[in-house]
């Protein structure tokens, strides 16, 4: 099949569509409203975080938990989540999967969801607070990998090696 199926959108268009449904923060307004009790959602996969590091006080839910660990109605969760006045603050590594996720929840009710304009690297960028995974500053939900258990190295990175060979 070459050309589009009728109704399809491509990933520009989505994002766009997402955009227009939230209203965003700047790294400098996110943290204000951080401080001052909305919750900021790091949805960085483990090994994002490792590497560039996370947010103090985050709660960190990746990003295919992300609907039902928020969603009220979901049996899974997060005790917190009870009701759909809550202040998420998503924030990925570049601000474009954290749109997309902002306005999944936005579909579940919770209208006030917003994201970051540049993600955890205009965070960073801008000077705010950030810790090493090995500081243990964020609360891990149910589901999420802790991000310093990535930074161990592998040993065995292949059954095909030459060592296998002999």
């Amino acid at each position: 099949m070459s050309g589009r199926p009728d109704g399809a959108r491509s990933i520009n268009e989505i994002l766009a569509s997402a955009r227009g449904r939230i209203d965003r923060l700047t790294p400098s307004q996110a943290f204000a409203e951080f401080c001052g009790g909305a919750t900021m959602i790091d949805i960085r996969p483990a090994a994002q975080r490792a590497e560039h590091g996370e947010i103090p006080g985050s709660v960190v839910i990746e990003r295919n938990h992300l609907e039902w660990r928020l969603d009220p109605a979901s049996d899974a969760r997060l005790p917190w989540a009870d009701g759909y006045d809550l202040r998420p603050i998503v924030i990925c590594n570049e601000g474009y999967t954290s749109s997309l996720a902002a306005a999944a929840l936005q579909d579940l009710g919770l209208l006030r969801a917003t994201d970051v304009i540049g993600g955890y690297q205009a965070w960073r960028a801008d000077g705010l607070p950030t810790a090493r995974p090995e500081a243990c500053t964020t609360v891990i939900a149910p589901g999420a990998a802790p991000a310093y258990a990535v930074i161990e190295a592998c040993r065995e990175i292949s059954r095909c090696s030459s060592q296998a060979a002999s």
